[in-house]
């Protein structure tokens, strides 16, 4: 008789994903996530933290996100190959575990490529909830690639954006963006550059895809009173801003160890003065100060973000009974013998009749 495992972990495929947040609906999900996000950043101190670790190629990067408190241990592999839709495949794939501490047991693991897209947009709502002028109504969105339509979801459902400029080099995209959100109430706005697309918008949310040291938005297109989303820039090499637009903003990081790697102020001298948005949340520090203010949040993402989302979605998948559990645990009934797993089953004796019968010689 088989023993159940005694550690069971969770499994959150891609389709199970799909399907929790169908069932939920897009906008009860970026909710959620950002609410978990933002209990999350308010226990900063209890967690243990580092810069993710990056593994770089000429076509893209490869990365792990380790991050934990008392309680759980989460990791993301997530990888960022701007060429890959060129191949058919996702610019970024990925997958988490969430595992406790007390033991190192894994209960979750869990698909994160579109679990991220929503983390990423959630974060980026409250971020501009707490920076953003809260009389806020119109984005530009540069860059209308695959997690372009949750950053104008998420604006529209936790700020009340109510109009997207959107621009991208790629027309085919824009269109792809204007077909995905033909559903909602969003006033969306086709614009033929990025100066169009900027001019007389509240928020700019920058979400562009390549590896290259690009300076999208320019000092010359920045307003009082503009809050600006920069999310593309998110490894060495990889900007979105002019210098001159971070030295007229007053700037705001996730993880600011990660971000002078990351981040657009990887071109700024390392005293540029930046602030932790976790500070802002707990009431630390300022956000902004008056109406006037041009503010940033130079997003890279970070791994309390992944930590948030896959307790969000391991809560929502056991309340709508979604998943399954696996074996990702070898089961064995004494924990210190594992090879009993793989020995060979003791020979078969044979009776005396079955024995082979020796010839005496005479």
């Amino acid at each position: 008789m088989k023993i159940e495992s005694r550690v069971q972990t969770q499994f959150l495929s891609a389709e199970t994903i799909a399907q929790l947040v169908n069932t939920l609906g897009v906008a009860t999900c970026l909710r959620g996530v950002a609410d978990y996000l933002h209990a999350d950043y308010l226990r900063w101190e209890a967690f243990d933290k580092c810069a993710r670790i990056a593994s770089h190629s000429a076509d893209g990067v490869i990365e792990l996100m380790p991050i934990s408190d008392s309680a759980h241990y989460a990791f993301k592999y997530v990888n960022g190959h701007p060429k890959n839709t060129t191949l058919g495949l996702p610019t970024v794939m990925a997958f988490g575990v969430l595992a406790r501490v007390n033991t190192g047991a894994p209960e979750l693991l869990s698909e994160l490529t579109l679990t991220t897209a929503i983390r990423t947009a959630a974060m980026s709502a409250l971020a501009a909830r707490t920076l953003a002028r809260p009389a806020s109504r119109t984005m530009a969105l540069i860059g209308n690639g695959a997690q372009s339509e949750f950053q104008a979801l998420a604006f529209h459902h936790l700020l009340g954006i109510e109009e997207i400029r959107l621009f991208d080099i790629d027309s085919t995209a824009m269109a792809k963006l204007v077909r995905n959100l033909a559903h909602t109430d969003l006033r969306l706005r086709l614009c033929e550059s990025v100066r169009e697309a900027v001019r007389g918008a509240d928020i700019v949310t920058t979400v562009t895809a390549d590896k290259t040291s690009a300076r999208i938005i320019m000092p010359d297109m920045l307003e009082p009173g503009m809050h600006i989303n920069g999310v593309g820039g998110d490894c060495p090499g990889k900007t979105e801003m002019h210098p001159g637009v971070l030295n007229g903003a007053s700037v705001f990081v996730e993880y600011e160890p990660q971000t002078r790697i990351e981040g657009d102020v990887q071109q700024m001298p390392i005293d540029f003065p930046v602030t932790e948005l976790w500070r802002v949340l707990a009431g630390k520090a300022a956000g902004r100060t008056d109406d006037r203010q041009v503010t940033l949040f130079d997003s890279v993402g970070f791994a309390l973000e992944d930590y948030s989302a896959l307790r969000y979605m391991r809560d929502s998948a056991r309340a709508l009974g979604l998943g399954q559990p696996i074996s990702l645990i070898p089961d064995v009934a004494n924990p210190k013998d594992l090879f009993n797993l793989i020995r060979p089953a003791p020979a078969r004796k044979e009776s005396a009749a079955q024995q082979p019968t020796m010839n005496r010689a005479a």
